[in-house]
């Protein structure tokens, strides 16, 4: 009598992710954010996503908070400036390490590290184009004299042509 191989148990097999399955798309980008983020010091993301409501908008258009290091005394906080807004930020220091202290909780950051340099800007989303055209709609003055239909004819004959005028005979 011959033992026949032993079948994988299904809890083994479940252990690993199946190819070809459709996962969230931002499942992978939130992971890899989180990674990085995590290599700069940022266990908490966010201090990195609501800066600007932490700091403010003044200090938030020429600061960005790069990297973030453990250290004896506390933590030290390394922001990325515009050349000419570090002597801003220096004097602006104490301030900003109160807000940001109460924003986390506790004393963690202790110093500030200004390096300068060029910002990057984040860019706004470009508009959706149907809700661009209807805000063109709403934004039209509204007239109530609707235009003749010998009117209408000549405008639609134009756009036709492409608004250039016709040949004198």
């Amino acid at each position: 009598m011959s033992k026949s191989p032993k079948k994988p148990e299904p809890q083994a097999v479940l252990q690993f992710a199946r190819r070809g399955r459709a996962r969230a798309a931002g499942e992978d980008t939130s992971n890899q954010v989180a990674a990085v983020l995590a290599k700069a010091g940022f266990s908490d993301p966010t201090l990195v996503l609501r800066w600007r409501d932490i700091v403010g908008d003044d200090v938030a258009r020429i600061a960005q908070p790069t990297k973030l290091t453990r250290g004896a005394d506390g933590d030290v906080l390394t922001l990325k400036c515009e050349t000419g807004a570090t002597v801003f930020l220096q004097h602006e220091t104490r301030s900003l390490i109160q807000r940001i202290n109460t924003y986390l909780g506790g004393s963690q950051v202790a110093r500030l590290k200004l390096v300068g340099g060029q910002l990057t800007s984040l860019s706004q989303p470009s508009e959706h184009p149907q809700r661009r055209s209807t805000r063109e709609a709403e934004d039209a003055p509204q007239t109530d004299a609707k235009p003749s239909l010998s009117e209408a004819l000549s405008k639609l004959a134009r756009r036709r042509v492409g608004g250039r005028p016709k040949p004198a005979d």
